[in-house]
């Protein structure tokens, strides 16, 4: 609950008028941005991390983007570190630059967005770093994304 309380408030230091709501669910949140029009699920790493680390799946509407995974890192990793996400019992190998990590194309956001929907946990590691994520509430905030983005 700390947790979450943190993130919320951390989310609300934004410009208020610009951010939206869309609920708590658990772990997660889902916010709606409206310029650029963007809604995205997020949640903050558990535990003790020497950063801030967050993932986020997005949906950018105008870019024709949706469920385009992002994560911020709790420490940079070097160039060309391999930097691997678990979710459940399935791996994927990402793109990442300094905090922040990406799938490498749609098929792979698709993928993970999957796995994220049937998993209980998630986990990035890579440059000397592990991120782990409860993924309780994931799928509801990721489709509280996708319907709040939906609107128009």
């Amino acid at each position: 609950m700390i947790r979450l309380l943190a993130l919320i408030a951390l989310l609300l230091a934004a410009p208020l008028a610009a951010r939206e709501s869309l609920g708590v669910y658990d772990g997660w949140a889902a916010f709606k941005d409206a310029k650029p029009l963007r809604c995205y699920a997020i949640a903050k790493a558990q535990g003790k991390v020497p950063a801030p680390a967050y993932a986020t799946v997005s949906n950018w509407p105008e870019r024709k983007v949706r469920g385009a995974l992002h994560l911020v890192l709790s420490r940079a990793v070097a160039d060309k570190a391999a930097v691997r996400l678990v979710v459940g019992d399935t791996r994927f190998t990402l793109v990442a630059k300094g905090r922040n990590a990406w799938a490498t194309d749609v098929r792979q956001d698709a993928a993970i967005v999957a796995a994220m929907r049937s998993a209980s946990r998630m986990s990035v590691s890579g440059g000397g770093l592990t991120d782990r994520y409860s993924l309780a509430g994931a799928a509801t905030a990721i489709d509280a994304a996708t319907v709040g983005c939906a609107k128009r």
